[in-house]
């Protein structure tokens, strides 16, 4: 198979870039503000291009504590933004959904890193850094989805422990729907690439099977585990 990944010019990059553009006249002619919707475009095209510079700078780097480092930084990110469905900020919150992701989001890392790719050195970045994207990303997304459920069932009058269990199937509920539709809906972003760029679509269904099961392990256990914390908070 050719293992040559197609080179995309930055001037072709605006024929998918219409599309977006589309959505947001979309928006204008339905009037609907797009202020968020341009600043969010923007902001991805920016963090994306400043994440690839760095992200040549690490991988030529190969220095651990960098790789340490930048990991402590995702989680913080993330643990922050996970908060932001949340209305009322109550003291402490941060702490504990930051407990919750790492947790989840470290072990399911570390599983994976000595466990499943048996990593030397276990710190190699082209490996750990997209890795711990995707687990954390996930983490906090089902993080942040549970504390919004939550919040709100326990503002219409519902026990802890009721709020709890509607709150952690409401936060799984799509990736508990990708199980259902990978393979036949759709092939995720990793078993895509590595397709496009020339692995086998056998090993390819092999990785993303690892990726399936460490985001969804990641994600509940997150969720969980932050849910378990805000026990205190409700009773």
């Amino acid at each position: 198979m050719n293992n040559a990944v197609n080179n995309i010019p930055l001037i072709n990059l605006l024929w998918v870039f219409s599309l977006t553009l589309g959505v947001i006249i979309i928006y204008a002619c339905w009037s609907i503000k797009v202020g968020n919707i341009v600043y969010g475009t923007l902001r991805m095209l920016v963090q994306l291009i400043l994440i690839g510079y760095f992200l040549t700078y690490i991988f030529e780097s190969g220095n651990p504590f960098i790789v340490v480092g930048l990991l402590g930084a995702m989680l913080v990110i993330a643990s922050s933004i996970a908060l932001r469905p949340i209305r009322i900020k109550r003291k402490g919150l941060y702490l504990k959904v930051l407990t919750a992701i790492s947790t989840g989001g470290g072990l399911t890392l570390g599983l994976v890193v000595f466990g499943v790719l048996e990593l030397e050195p276990w710190y190699e970045p082209h490996y750990i850094l997209p890795l711990a994207g995707m687990i954390f990303a996930n983490s906090m997304n089902a993080a942040s989805l549970a504390a919004e459920r939550f919040e709100t069932e326990i503002k219409r009058g519902g026990d802890y422990f009721e709020a709890r269990s509607i709150a952690l199937k409401a936060a799984l509920i799509p990736l508990t729907n990708l199980f259902f539709a990978v393979g036949l809906v759709s092939l995720p972003g990793m078993m895509t690439g590595q397709i496009l760029s020339g692995i086998s679509p056998l090993l390819a269904a092999r990785y993303q099977i690892m990726v399936m099961c460490m985001i969804f392990g990641s994600a509940g256990i997150s969720s969980a585990l932050y849910l378990t914390l805000l026990k205190k908070e409700v009773m």
